[in-house]
């Protein structure tokens, strides 16, 4: 008898000693294992006399399920020990501020393409797309630039190969869009009006302040059978006066000279008390007229040119170009 309690003494100190199941599990082989003390004792009621042997049989198994006991309440409890440290370690403090995702924005000569797009929608114009690799005849050719000129140089232009270039301004669009223009309605006595902007990316070999090798251009173009230079500057204003919303802008034009326009001008806006160049512009070339299948004595159009970055630096206050294609998050953000 005094074993056995000895024994259960024992095994209740090592089982509530250990905070690990590994080492529990050591603890109970030590007793009710195979070679344990309390299972020695159950093998050696056989050597007891009938008379002692219900009586020690029946003290023995009462301490094993004592010890049993004991040992499941161990399991249990570090189990749950087990369990309120992973949930520590996992916790949420639902009373800190969700962090949340950053969320991004619009880069400030995207939202500057958007907003000429709007306002030139309002007035009835469509946006006109096209390929930014071009061949010779849909960048020069068509436009009625001779081969002498300076443009065609490997010094001012990107040459894919002999007859592709990276287009040089959206002028291209403008050939592409009559020519499928006219040939949807060669049916038709009188061909209705195109109204179109061609905005996109342009390539140029340049890079400094205020210019870079790859910017973005906004052309535009009214080909009809009643177009005027009153209905350009027309235009013109109303789109720069709606841009910078402002109703005393003025415009004004100097006479110029581009291949595809004639007569030609460039286009200057009241800024700060002075005048500030925005464009060019001028009556489409009845070459050009002619090499789309359009017939200029009964057709005219007028183009103009503008330079994206150079309307997005005036709006946001930026003074190098530069600044759009660095990807610097602080300047980006800045415009969200």
């Amino acid at each position: 008898m005094q074993e056995l309690q000895q024994i259960l003494d024992d095994a209740l100190r090592s089982f509530a000693a250990t905070d690990d199941a590994a080492e529990l599990e050591n603890a109970k082989a030590r007793y009710l294992g195979k070679e344990g003390s309390l299972t020695g004792l159950l093998k050696g009621l056989g050597k007891l006399s009938a008379e002692e042997r219900p009586a020690a049989g029946a003290r023995i198994n009462q301490v094993k399920q004592q010890i049993e006991a004991a040992l499941q309440a161990r399991r249990e409890v570090i189990q749950q020990q087990a369990l309120n440290a992973k949930l520590a370690g996992e916790a949420l403090d639902v009373t800190l501020p969700g962090r949340g995702t950053g969320a991004g924005g619009l880069h400030p000569v995207t939202r500057t393409l958007e907003r000429i797009e709007t306002l030139f929608h309002s007035i009835g114009y469509a946006v006109a797309e096209g390929p930014e690799i071009e061949n010779d005849f849909y960048n020069f050719t068509a436009l009625n630039i001779p081969e002498d000129h300076p443009a065609r140089a490997m010094h001012d232009t990107f040459y894919i190969d002999g007859q592709h270039v990276l287009r040089t301004h959206t002028s291209p669009i403008q050939i592409r869009y009559m020519q499928a223009h006219v040939e949807q309605h060669r049916h038709l006595e009188t061909m209705p009006d195109i109204r179109i902007i061609a905005p996109g990316r342009v390539y140029r070999v340049d890079s400094d302040a205020t210019h870079s090798p790859m910017f973005h251009q906004v052309e535009g173009l009214w080909v009809g059978e009643r177009v005027s230079f009153a209905d350009l500057k027309g235009v013109i204003a109303d789109f720069l006066q709606n841009y910078f919303e402002t109703e005393d802008m003025q415009v004004r034009f100097r006479p110029s000279f581009f291949p595809f326009t004639e007569p030609s001008a460039e286009m200057d806006m009241s800024w700060k008390g002075g005048w500030l160049e925005i464009g060019g512009c001028g009556m489409v070339h009845p070459n050009v007229l002619k090499h789309v299948g359009i017939d200029s004595e009964k057709y005219i159009g007028f183009a103009f040119g503008m330079g994206v970055e150079r309307l997005a630096m005036l709006r946001y206050g930026v003074n190098d170009l530069r600044l759009f294609f660095e990807s610097d998050v602080q300047f980006l953000k800045q415009f969200n």
